[in-house]
């Protein structure tokens, strides 16, 4: 018997900034790219979500571009929704966020600048 082919796993990662006009596709890739744009987004203690109709839409989207309006409410709506998820663990939250979609996961964050860091 013939193994299965696993679909190849897509990644979109996503940075919205206080101020920007739109978020921005800041990563993208299928296969092991895709594995670890998650991996990585996992370490960083950043929200994953599922949505393959959100990451087919974002993978359309060039690295370093705003998202498409057509798909403003829907993220606006997932990042009040991490916002209200994160505002309960902490007080200290400012509007920014990384986010990244996969086949698997959405990804949100408040955005750690370099005071925080070191």
């Amino acid at each position: 018997m013939k193994n299965p082919i696993k679909p190849t796993k897509n990644a979109v990662a996503i940075a919205y900034e206080t101020g920007a006009s739109a978020p921005k596709v800041v990563a993208k890739g299928k296969g092991l790219i895709a594995e670890t744009i998650i991996a990585r987004a996992k370490e960083c203690g950043i929200h994953v979500h599922e949505s393959k109709e959100l990451v087919s839409l974002l993978m359309k989207v060039d690295l370093d571009k705003d998202i498409p309006p057509t798909l403003y409410r829907v993220v606006a709506e997932l990042l009040a929704w991490l916002y209200h998820i994160d505002k309960e663990k902490s007080e200290n939250n400012i509007g920014e966020y990384k986010m990244g979609v996969s086949s698997e996961s959405l990804i949100s964050q408040p955005q750690l600048d370099e005071k925080q860091i070191n």
